[in-house]
């Protein structure tokens, strides 16, 4: 198996390019600078470097949620325009694509979790970009398959988890926010779940179309800080000796945040037979990982 996976650099793409390693499978990454997917000829160097592949992944996005706000041009060049240029490239190469997105396609005003094919509404302008991202995807090419996900950590780049270790040594009290509810996701669990749909969509044609995956059990901003820190207490002493639950009205940013914006992944793991765990017990195998490397 030979994958070609853009965004390598990144979090969830230095998740992918190592398991896929592991897994004995050849792997070729793209990336800025060399890279910039809003650029066609940068992509088909790309792919002219990675010869013949089985599957492309697209790890690649703009994610910087509040700064999109004020440089929305970027955000949409990146994660709209620049998935059309994918798509078309795929297209011309009979390739299947397997692209990210997220839970800020909605507006997070349900109070179920929700499914693949419910109406999109993003609030921001990131969770807009991702939208018309996944939109121009299924106009350009049919071989692809979708993958939302939510609230992403892990060893590599910056997330929430590594931000709440930091604060827990900087500051003596903690106000998280606790009125948002959503599922905490393992970048080296999507990167797993992204392999394993990889490896059966280069031998099958029913599986196109757009799915979730996300570390199981919901929870708040505030409850995850306190297993953070709890679980990370083994590893180093915390100066926080408080954590104080609050309103998001009490912490204004730039970007809107779906209030709710759980996830149902049950297609998903049907239809590709992946098993997902608790982000808890995802969370440990993290934090091992980050205070032993």
């Amino acid at each position: 198996m030979r994958v070609l996976i853009f965004g390598s650099n990144g979090q969830l793409g230095q998740d992918l390019t190592g398991q896929s390693r592991s897994r004995g499978w050849e792997c070729v990454g793209a990336d800025l600078p060399a890279c910039d997917i809003t650029r066609f000829d940068h992509i088909e160097d790309a792919f002219t470097r990675a010869g013949r592949v089985d599957a492309v992944i697209n790890a690649a996005a703009y994610t910087a949620v509040d700064a999109a706000e004020s440089n929305a041009g970027i955000a949409f060049a990146v994660n709209r325009d620049a998935v059309t240029l994918l798509a078309q490239a795929c297209a011309r190469r009979g390739l299947p694509l397997i692209h990210v997105s997220t839970d800020y396609v909605f507006d997070g005003l349900k109070t179920n979790a929700y499914l693949p094919d419910d109406p999109v509404n993003p609030q921001g302008v990131y969770g807009r970009s991702k939208a018309e991202g996944e939109a121009a995807l299924r106009q350009h090419w049919e071989r692809h398959v979708i993958v939302r996900t939510s609230w992403l950590f892990g060893v590599h780049g910056p997330n929430f988890v590594k931000t709440m270790l930091r604060l827990g040594k900087e500051r003596d009290t903690l106000r998280v926010v606790d009125d948002q509810v959503g599922c905490p996701t393992y970048s080296g669990d999507l990167a797993a779940a992204l392999l394993a749909i990889a490896a059966q969509v280069a031998d099958r044609n029913d599986a196109w179309g757009t799915y979730h995956f996300c570390n199981d059990v919901p929870v708040t901003w505030y409850a995850f800080t306190r297993r953070i820190l709890a679980l990370a207490r083994p590893y180093e002493r915390f100066r926080a000796s408080e954590i104080v639950p609050i309103l998001t009205a009490h912490y204004p940013l730039p970007a809107p945040r779906p209030p709710f914006s759980v996830l149902d992944c049950t297609s998903l793991e049907q239809r590709f037979g992946i098993a997902r765990r608790s982000w808890e017990e995802a969370l440990k195998e993290m934090l091992a990982a980050l205070y032993t490397r």
